[in-house]
């Protein structure tokens, strides 16, 4: 039997980027299988049944949404990055480059290369990349509202305006190994280690180990912030003594009145739940 896919295309992603290559990236996943169905949604009802492919051309939000179907349905799913941050595909080791992408996607169908790897899960959402809550929370829904700047400097942005109101608060934390108490300033759980755009949040997270890592940031000056969050692109943040990490398969997180936020998108606050299932998610290539 042919193989059937579907390229699920968001025009908006990268200020247009993905709607201006969608054409090549169409042309090039057509030379893998039989037939290539073009979707403008990820939405699970508006899929086709009898995939054995979607392929995302897009951004971590796009991704996020196609996870959702892909979860719940076992169809392997292909990443062709064409977004602001690309955390997912750049944790997974995809190429950032659309067209390389596409290519390797490609040669994934032709050769039916897939690989399992862990998803959580919290609130009734799968997420791929990082749950996180607090300061690092608060500047996503604040970034996610700006128009300028472009790119990865959107966050920058944020990160600046944040930091005149930001104040820690009581945290606790139940993992299956114990309880933490304590005032934080943010909570990060990695299922791989980036987001923000190539922040190393969680940079020993490994998204085939059943585990999440998870960063915690504890009672922060503006001055300790300021310290801590150049370092967050290369792991330097590890060092600072108000960060500690810790490991766990399910961790709960009960704090009042933080934003909350799932591969970049934002979710109902309040506390919550995290569990990894292991090899929950189908990877092409």
């Amino acid at each position: 039997m042919g193989i059937r896919a579907a390229l699920a295309v968001h025009p908006d992603t990268g200020r247009g980027a993905a709607a201006r290559i969608a054409g090549t990236v169409a042309a090039r996943l057509r030379a893998g299988v039989d037939r290539l169905d073009l979707l403008g949604t990820t939405a699970p009802g508006d899929l086709p049944d009898g995939l054995d492919a979607l392929v995302v051309l897009g951004g971590d939000g796009a991704v996020h949404h196609a996870v959702q179907y892909c979860a719940a349905t076992g169809t392997p799913l292909g990443l062709v990055p064409a977004g602001t941050g690309n955390d997912l595909a750049r944790g997974l080791g995809v190429p950032l480059d659309p067209l390389a992408a596409a290519d390797a996607v490609v040669t994934a169908l032709r050769e039916r290369r897939h690989r399992a790897v862990d998803l959580g899960h919290a609130g009734g959402t799968w997420f791929a990349t990082v749950l996180c809550t607090g300061f690092d929370a608060a500047v996503n829904a604040r970034a996610t509202r700006l128009r300028w700047p472009s790119g990865p400097h959107r966050y920058d942005v944020a990160v600046l305006a944040e930091l005149a109101a930001f104040r820690a608060r009581p945290v606790t934390l139940t993992t299956d190994t114990g309880r933490l108490d304590l005032d934080a300033t943010l909570v990060a759980i990695g299922n791989t280690p980036f987001y923000g755009a190539g922040m190393r949040i969680c940079p020993h997270a490994d998204p085939a180990d059943g585990l999440f890592d998870i960063t915690v940031v504890g009672r922060a000056t503006r001055a300790d912030l300021l310290r801590i969050l150049p370092g967050l692109r290369h792991g330097r943040h590890l060092r600072h003594p108000a960060v500690r990490t810790l490991r766990a398969r399910e961790v709960r997180i009960e704090t009042t009145g933080w934003p909350l936020c799932a591969d970049g998108e934002m979710l109902p606050g309040g506390a919550v739940t995290a569990r990894c299932h292991r090899g929950a998610l189908t990877i092409l290539g």
